[in-house]
Order: structure tokens, then sequence, then C-alpha cells
């Protein structure tokens, strides 16, 4: 049997093809047809997302508690981690603070010790003490006995006439026409010695008989004490190495 077809058969058939696409009940069909491959196609694609999204739904249950185990396994190494770092955070926290307040205590045990060793200036409540020698008869004797009673009451500095800064190896020598040599500095009349301490207690101290202020006297000078608020010592004096002393190591 022949299947060409005459050219008036194709136009036929193109134009019935035409008319039932025309008819109400031929486009409602094509419409759901389209509507059923898009909800289809929806459909795959929701499939697809679903097994990427849920890829434990299909594992068995030994194979979900192996999960579970190793999820909790790596949860406390985790938490173990943090607390260590915590730890570490800590201590190191500790150790700068430790360090910081030792360093502040370093610093400031210098600070006392160059005070008392002269190295450093000093500021700080005390007395003035003004000795005038018209006779020139108060000598190194006079003095040397005033500063020894002053560092007896609680001097922690002192200095004498805005020059010298008088330490434990401090010496006093008579100089020929009057005046004294202190630390090789000549120093005359009237001296002036600056005390830090406590201002009563210092100043009780050159007042009982046969001391300080009495010997000033007895030589034909004048005393003056007055009680400061803050006195300001400004001389210092250069640390010495020491030539034989070395520090112990025994407590």
């Amino acid at each position: 049997m022949s299947t060409d077809r005459t050219p008036d058969e194709t136009v036929d058939g193109r134009a019935r093809l035409l008319a039932a696409l025309r008819r109400p009940s031929s486009r409602g069909q094509v419409v759901v047809a389209i509507l059923l491959a898009v909800l289809g196609f929806a459909a795959v694609v929701q499939v697809r997302a679903n097994g990427r999204d849920d890829k434990y739904v299909g594992a068995r249950q030994g194979e979900l508690i192996q999960l579970i185990n190793n999820l909790s396994l790596a949860s406390q190494r985790a938490e173990l981690e943090i607390s260590q770092l915590q730890q570490t955070r800590s201590s190191l926290l500790n150790d700068t603070e430790s360090r910081r307040t030792a360093l502040e205590r370093a610093r400031q045990q210098a600070d006392a010790l160059g005070v008392l060793a002269g190295t450093v200036p000093a500021v700080g409540p005390g007395i003035r003490i003004t000795v005038k020698d018209t006779a020139g008869q108060v000598g190194t004797n006079t003095l040397l006995d005033g500063l020894e009673e002053l560092r007896d009451a609680g001097a922690e500095a002192m200095e004498v006439n805005d020059e010298v800064r008088v330490v434990a190896q401090t010496s006093l020598t008579d100089l020929p026409g009057g005046g004294v040599s202190i630390d090789g500095t000549r120093l005359t009349s009237p001296f002036t010695i600056d005390v830090i301490g406590d201002p009563h207690t210092l100043a009780t101290a050159l007042d009982f008989r046969g001391g300080f202020s009495s010997q000033v006297r007895n030589d034909g000078g004048t005393i003056g004490v007055d009680q400061l608020d803050n006195v300001q010592i400004g001389a210092v004096v250069t640390a010495r190495t020491p030539r034989y002393a070395q520090p112990s190591s025994t407590q």
C-alpha cells in the first residue's frame, strides 16, 4: 500500500488539525496536558532536592548510631580543646599580672633604695634646720652628732646647704679659717640642713638635753627648726661600685 499523499490531501489534513484545536474541548485537553507536564517536572525536582538534603533517611540504625557517637566524640574533643585554651589564656594572664606586679615591686624597691642611698632626688614632709655660727666654733664634731641624731630619729634623706647629700659614706672635715668640708665640698655658716622624715619626731630629737641644739648653743651658735609639709632634696650622689663586697647567694 502506498503512503504518498497528494498536495490536496496534505492541505486537507492540516485544516482538520486546526479545526480540532479550535474546538473548546481540544484546547482544554492541551492545557491540561501542559499543566500535568509542569507538575511532573516540579515533582522530579523536589524529589531530587529531598534526596540531596535528607541523605540520612535511608541509613540503617547502626549507621545512625555510629554517626551520633562520632558527633558526640567530636563535640567532647572540641569542649576539651576549648577548656585547655581557656586554661592557657588564664595562665598567660596570671603570668603577665605576676610579672607586672613583680616589676612594680622591684621598681618601688629600687626607688626606696635610691632615696636611702642618695642616688635619686627626694620629696616629703620633714624639717629645715638653720645653724648660724658667728664665732666659727661649730665644727665637724657638732654637725656629725646632729646628723647622727637625725638618722637615729628616722631621717630618710638629708641635704646640707642645697649642695651635699648626706649618706652613710659621707665624711666631714674641719677647714682652716672656719667652715667644714663635706664630701669634698667647702661649706660655711649658715648651715641649712633639710631632712625628710616625721617632722615632730625629728624636731623633738634635737631638743633633748645635751643634744644637737644644746651643742650648737654651747659653741656660740644659734639654731632654728621649722617643721614643713614639703621638703625638696635635689642633691644626689653617684652610686659606688663595691670593691670587695659581693652579693651572697645564701639567705
